[in-house]
């Protein structure tokens, strides 16, 4: 990558103006391919591993969380590296998403493969498990290229508390309306393709093209605006490089971005661990076919998507902490229905999946609106931008947390009998006991987290007010400086 330059021919856009309907919509693309994959792979990845391939929960439990683990490890790699990037035709972040777009989608495809393996039954599964592995630690190495230096632009493309909240609305609009539309082709292709493997392959291939094609929408569309940031950022005095174990340092005696990253971790972890266990919920608890599954998760998505703009208008009047507790506490009671509802029920199924949606737009909007907010604190008290480091540990810690949370739930379903399928034959009756677990895991479980969440929102220190001082002593150090 070529060095960035005082001489580098920026476009001249002042970063106070108000961003553009089409930058906007280019940025909250850059979301819609990681989110497709990572929807499809929450919602299904797990089922795919026990009823599709016929690996053993334990291990799929177990390459889940290989991949996740390597995945939060190289995080804080890569957060550091695009600090560094230099460029003068893309800046910081941007080479990231354009060379990484087409090896993020090809190893995500390769997920959903079912390789043949010669031998008895015990060498497949050695050999599926193995295959997966590899294909698990590349699949997270590119997801986290394209991933991460697109969460770091969101403080480079505005510094206006409420459009930053508005841009992250468009983002996860994105994020959750590629989560609709990938359910939606799941759906669509469940209900046309008999073949249960090549049902995957075929998903698996749409969601690719749509995932490339969406990130390069989100590098030309933004590119204008971000080097416009860069112009305005080479031109104040450079500050002497910080080591890594110091930056470290910095970055965890920053007390809001402690709670921010609780905040997200506790939300979070209710939202991945409902979304990898509800499909065994609908079809092993409430009896529903497996093309019903889908439909469950389009009632959650559908109505998150429809709530974010509300909840984002909402914010503004009352603030980013008080539309967390409104959402919260929905969704808080949506998961007990879920833990107490009974296998005729089914019209009920839909209501809780409604309101749980109401409540799970909330977990992606307000902690990703926090964030900027943590990393000006830190540059009024340091002078330094590091957008790449603080974005990098936040998802760091929530991966690690996530691997660990589903690696106890594959483990604890195993212990308590689940039957994986064989390849070629029905899907087995669970025992009792695996049914037990599936209910504790899509109810209760969650809602710890989710009430953990709420403690530490209430705790959470930047108001809007705090923040505009921030940016006020912010300007007067950055003019006394030019």
């Amino acid at each position: 990558m070529s060095n960035l330059s005082p001489d580098a021919d920026f476009p001249v856009i002042s970063q106070t103006k108000k961003l553009s309907l089409a930058t906007k919509l280019a940025y909250g693309a850059g979301d819609l391919g990681p989110a497709i994959t990572a929807n499809i792979s929450v919602f299904f990845l797990l089922i795919f591993f026990t009823n599709v391939a016929g690996i053993p929960i334990g291990l799929a439990g177990s390459i889940l969380l290989i991949g996740k683990v390597w995945d939060a490890v190289n995080d804080p790699i890569v957060g550091v590296l695009t600090d560094k990037t230099q460029s003068r035709r893309w800046g910081r972040r941007l080479p990231w998403l354009l060379y990484g777009a087409i090896p993020f989608g090809i190893f995500f495809f390769l997920q959903w493969i079912v390789p043949p393996f010669e031998g008895d039954r015990t060498s497949q599964v050695s050999g599926l498990f193995w295959y997966y592995v590899a294909i698990a630690i590349l699949s997270q190495v590119f997801y986290t290229v394209v991933n991460l230096p697109y969460t770091a632009m969101t403080p480079e493309l505005t510094q206006d508390y409420d459009e930053r909240t508005s841009l992250n609305s468009f983002r996860f609009g994105f994020s959750i309306g590629g989560s609709v539309i990938s359910l939606i082709l799941a759906q669509i292709i469940f209900a046309t393709v008999s073949n249960r493997t090549s049902q995957y392959v075929v998903l698996a291939a749409v969601c690719t093209v749509i995932s490339v094609l969406s990130l390069y929408w989100c590098v030309f569309g933004t590119r204008e605006r971000i080097l416009a940031f860069e112009a305005k950022r080479i031109e104040l005095p450079a500050t002497p490089a910080t080591p890594i174990g110091e930056q470290l340092k910095i970055v965890f005696s920053n007390r809001p971005f402690l709670f921010v990253i609780g905040i997200y971790l506790c939300s979070w972890l209710a939202v991945q661990l409902t979304a990898s266990i509800i499909p065994y919920f609908v079809v092993n608890w409430m009896g529903l076919a497996e093309s019903s599954v889908p439909t469950v998760l389009i009632g959650v998505q559908g109505t998150a998507l429809a709530m974010l703009f509300v909840w984002t208008n909402l914010s503004k009047r009352f603030g980013k902490k008080a539309v967390y507790f409104m959402g919260m506490g929905l969704w808080i009671i949506a998961q007990i229905g879920l833990y107490l509802i009974q296998p005729n029920q089914i019209a009920l199924l839909y209501v809780l999946a409604i309101m749980a949606g109401v409540g799970v737009s909330t977990a992606y909007l307000i902690p990703w609106s926090m964030i900027p907010d943590v990393i000006e604190l830190d540059e009024l008290q340091t002078g330094q931008r590091r957008e790449g480091i603080f974005y990098a540990f936040m998802v760091f810690l929530q991966k690690l947390g996530l691997a660990l949370g589903l690696f106890l739930v594959g483990q604890t379903l195993e212990a308590s009998g689940f039957k994986e399928a064989v390849q070629g034959q029905g899907l087995p009756v669970q025992p009792d006991l695996a049914i037990q677990a599936i209910r504790f895991g899509v109810g209760p479980l969650p809602m710890v987290f989710l009430i953990c969440g709420l403690i530490l929102a209430y705790f959470y220190p930047l108001t809007r007010e705090v923040h505009a001082g921030i940016l006020l002593q912010l300007k007067e150090k950055q003019d006394s400086k030019i």
